[in-house]
């Protein structure tokens, strides 16, 4: 899950609100892009990937899943690595704190966003339904304490849950969710991704449902243009475990992927970890 998930958000965050000619153009799977606007490298992960890794790192050291260690957490995975892709005012935010506490006192959690849905999906490991959607209810309430915010992690997170545990066919992804969360998750998405999170979660199942494999996958969900690396993240991330979707995600964008103390490796040792739950 780890590894495709960032590879979702780098190759996204090359066409992250791009001019749509240049995604028409460009969005062949053939290479990595430096990200448009933020001046983030070719083949670097952003804050999709960041703070997914934060929740994977609570959850395989069994760590009390309170919103003082969770946030304890964001604040330490985001210091011993600085990196540009979070909202501006959000890293400002982080770059001024020093520990959860702090993270907790200062935090305005009034968000619909998609901050509390792109870290989400790693909680769907967890082999019970409704413990899935406690815990990510509680991580998603630090920072987008609103219905939609809650409503878009907690459908991001069933989506890898309802694969990894064979709950049903692919196509009827959309409406497992409808049953369980809030939300139209059945009807296709079409057109431009926006900021709030249920936008990237809809345009993720609609990608993902309608792939013919994940490279598919990938190209559909940047194609929508807009905020594509969190569609990209979300998607990915669950299909990499539908059995019915070929895992052809191509191996230059997989050893492309950033190395480093946080890279490549790292995320295939803890994705390790977190299949072992």
């Amino acid at each position: 899950m780890l590894v495709e998930l960032a590879v979702g958000d780098a190759y996204g965050a090359g066409f992250e609100y791009a001019n749509p000619e240049v995604v028409r153009r460009h969005n062949d799977l053939s290479g990595y892009r430096p990200h448009p606007l933020d001046g983030i490298p070719a083949g670097n992960y952003t804050d999709d990937t960041q703070m997914s890794l934060a929740i994977a790192e609570t959850l395989v050291d069994g760590l009390d899943w309170t919103p003082s260690v969770l946030a304890a957490k964001f604040v330490e995975v985001y210091k011993r690595d600085p990196r540009r892709g979070y909202a501006g005012r959000f890293q400002a935010f982080l770059d001024e704190i020093s520990d959860g506490d702090e993270f907790l006192d200062r935090i305005h959690p009034g968000s619909d966003k998609s901050g509390a849905a792109m870290r989400a999906c790693p909680v769907g490991v967890l082999p019970d339904l409704d413990e899935v959607l406690e815990r990510t209810r509680i991580q998603a309430a630090i920072t987008h304490n609103t219905p939609d915010g809650i409503a878009a992690a907690c459908a991001a997170a069933l989506m890898p849950h309802y694969l990894r545990y064979r709950l049903g066919p692919r196509a009827d992804l959309g409406r497992f969710l409808a049953e369980h969360v809030p939300g139209e998750w059945a009807v296709p998405w079409a057109g431009p991704v926006g900021a709030p999170g249920w936008m990237s979660v809809r345009a993720a199942v609609t990608a993902l449902v309608a792939g013919t494999g994940m490279g598919d996958v990938l190209r559909r969900c940047v194609a929508f243009t807009g905020d594509v690396d969190t569609v990209a993240t979300i998607a990915l991330a669950a299909g990499s475990y539908a059995e019915d979707l070929p895992q052809d995600v191509p191996a230059h964008l997989v050893t492309g992927l950033e190395a480093g103390a946080y890279g490549r490796d790292y995320l295939a040792d803890l994705d390790g970890r977190l299949q072992r739950l």
